[in-house]
């Protein structure tokens, strides 16, 4: 795994949760601290994937589309992106 698999895979979860982070603390006490450290959190970690999705060589147009997809959009990006195991046929588990 590449460092841009990881850095995806770091971002993709950083962003999921500090949106959840973000809305949570929007829908409950709305404390200014938690917005102020969560949201240019969410936003680096947003920035990220865009710009893994991007750089990364060999990804279709669709993948590149769905990395832009604020909150979601690394986590449906990540399995694309990232390559099967040494060892693997190839084929996906469940499939």
């Amino acid at each position: 795994m590449t460092w841009r698999h990881r850095a995806l895979r770091l971002a993709a979860y950083t962003e999921l949760v500090t949106l959840a982070a973000l809305l949570l603390n929007r829908l409950t006490v709305h404390h200014p601290a938690v917005s102020a450290v969560a949201g240019p959190v969410h936003g680096i970690a947003y920035l990220t994937v865009l710009a893994t999705a991007l750089l990364t060589p060999a990804v279709a147009r669709s993948v590149r589309w769905r990395a832009a997809l604020p909150g979601i959009g690394g986590l449906l990006t990540v399995p694309h992106l990232i390559p099967p195991t040494a060892g693997s046929d190839g084929a996906r588990l469940g499939s």
